[in-house]
């Protein structure tokens, strides 16, 4: 893995977890769950680090750069 992707990955783990942080202790503390929106947002954050480590690059074909 490149030093940029290592540090790409290394930055939205960091992100993540100070996110699902939160999250936790907002239900421990006040027995509140966060919105289903704030769900979908970390699961899209996983989604994007996932295709950035195993290097998931869309490549477009001729007939949809056209």
């Amino acid at each position: 893995m490149s030093q940029t992707k290592r540090e790409q990955v290394i930055s939205h783990i960091r992100y993540l977890r100070q996110e699902l942080r939160e999250m936790h202790l907002g239900i421990i503390d006040d027995g509140l769950y966060p919105e289903s929106g704030e769900f979908r947002g970390i699961m899209a954050q996983l989604e994007a680090l996932l295709e950035l480590v195993e290097g998931n690059t869309k490549i477009k074909s001729k007939s949809e750069a056209a």
